[in-house]
C-alpha cells in the first residue's frame, strides 16, 4: 500500500526563473479539435504593439480541469475579498494604491 502511495506522488521542481513569474494582463484563447492554446500578453499603455510572453497548449480535458480550478479559486477569492477593496493585501502607509499581495512584506514558507 505504501509503495502505491509513493508511485502516485509527483515531485515538481520550480526554478528561480520560473518562480519569478511572467506578468500578463491579456489572455487570448483559441482552440482546434484537439487542443486549446492560451497566449499570455502584456499590454502597456501608450505602446501600440504587444508581444506574447508565454503560450500554453492544453488538451481539451486539461483545459476543462483548468477552467474548474480557476472557477473554484475565483469563488474563494471573492469570498475573502467581499467588501475589502484591497482584497487580502496589506496597505502600505495608509495608501490604498500601494499594496503588497500575499499578506505583505513578511516572507513565509
Amino acid at each position: 500500500m505504501e509503495n502505491n502511495q509513493n508511485q502516485n506522488e509527483l515531485s515538481i521542481e520550480l526554478t528561480e526563473e520560473v518562480a519569478e513569474g511572467i506578468y500578463s494582463n491579456l489572455a487570448i484563447i483559441t482552440h482546434s479539435n484537439t487542443e486549446f492554446v492560451i497566449d499570455f500578453v502584456r499590454v502597456m499603455p501608450g505602446v501600440p504593439k504587444a508581444k506574447v510572453k508565454s503560450r500554453i497548449v492544453l488538451t481539451p480535458e486539461h483545459a476543462k480541469r483548468l477552467l474548474g480550478a480557476l472557477q473554484d479559486n475565483v469563488i474563494r477569492f471573492d469570498a475573502i475579498a467581499a467588501g475589502n477593496q484591497t482584497a487580502d493585501a496589506e496597505v502600505i502607509g495608509g495608501d490604498p494604491t500601494v499594496a503588497f499581495p500575499f499578506g505583505g512584506t513578511t516572507g513565509q514558507a
